[in-house]
């Protein structure tokens, strides 16, 4: 599951104004493989759940009436009861248009897994996500970034729509190495002006990001899906290894064969899964944990199920 594709990206300031070069065949037969392999997927994950799900969890004002028995007292408009002599409350309906913007990590550190990469595991959950609001006429847009971000989709309604956004994520190829979540998190604040859900596909290896994401939280549905996988915990026992910083580019040489070393490294990538999973609770987002040795659709189902359930509460 590593998607390559040419660059087709040219150097504008903003990633809302990069261009697109030619797609090529190859890229197109990706996606459609893609398409093919999730159909099963997106009609069976939120058939008749979806929206408890993504629901829409905003509101908009409706109209101010007069009081009836009955209504909350909260919702009483004192400056309009003032002027009429008499109490008025004001009225609002749920959002029904859903607004989907995924933000994929792309990072050096994603570009690490077995049988799949993380980077190409988090494109494809996006893709079958993508393709779930599309089937159920909602917007769907995309962000993808690594040291900063590189390029951007807009949410837009239509198959048509999901499926350019399942193509460009696909032909993506970074130019940074490094993962730059606190930028993400902020350009997507700044993008969205209404109430969305904002799905976050990153392995999290970052600094500063628990701020930004705490503040995007504030204003929208936020679900933190972590990709993970297993030999980042434990090392197999192979002899002397030369590793290298995906995103630094930082060499050490390590004896993996020594039953310590290997412990002291499982031991701080314990320390570091569990500071991630408090920054997470912290932040008051909801989460699902997945690895590139797993099947997704599992782990995915239970996750949404879980989510679906709590919102229901």
């Amino acid at each position: 599951m590593t998607y390559e594709g040419e660059d087709r990206r040219r150097a504008e300031a903003s990633p809302l104004r990069a261009r697109r070069r030619l797609v090529t065949p190859e890229v197109l037969r990706q996606v459609k493989g893609i398409e093919l392999r999730t159909r099963t997927l997106v009609n069976s994950l939120f058939t008749g759940d979806y929206r408890s799900v993504f629901r829409g969890q905003g509101i908009e004002f409706a109209e101010v009436r007069a009081y009836q028995e009955g209504d909350d007292f909260r919702a009483i408009d004192w400056n309009v009861s003032a002027r009429m002599g008499h109490p008025f409350v004001k009225t609002y309906h749920e959002e029904r248009e859903i607004t989907l913007l995924l933000l994929v990590d792309q990072s050096g550190s994603c570009q690490f897994g077995r049988p799949h990469t993380k980077a190409g595991l988090a494109v494809e959950v996006a893709a079958v996500l993508a393709l779930a609001a599309a089937r159920h006429n909602d917007r769907v847009g995309a962000l993808m970034f690594a040291d900063k971000v590189e390029f951007v989709v807009r949410p837009a309604k239509g198959r048509p729509h999901a499926l350019r956004v399942i193509r460009d994520l696909v032909a993506f190829t970074p130019r940074g190495l490094g993962t730059n979540l606190a930028e993400a998190l902020r350009y997507a604040a700044k993008l969205l002006r209404h109430r969305a859900i904002v799905v976050v596909l990153s392995d999290f290896r970052a600094d500063g990001w628990e701020e930004p994401l705490a503040q995007l939280a504030a204003r929208h549905e936020i679900v933190a899906i972590t990709v993970d996988d297993p030999r980042e915990l434990e090392l197999p026992d192979v002899g002397w290894v030369d590793f290298e910083d995906a995103e630094t580019g930082q060499r050490v040489l390590l004896d993996t064969s020594h039953t310590p070393a290997r412990g002291r490294v499982r031991a701080a990538a314990v320390r570091q899964l569990q500071e991630r999973t408090r920054r997470l609770v912290q932040a008051g987002v909801d989460r699902a944990a997945l690895r590139t040795d797993v099947p997704y659709a599992g782990p995915l189902r239970r996750a949404f199920h879980e989510r679906a359930r709590r919102l229901k509460r």
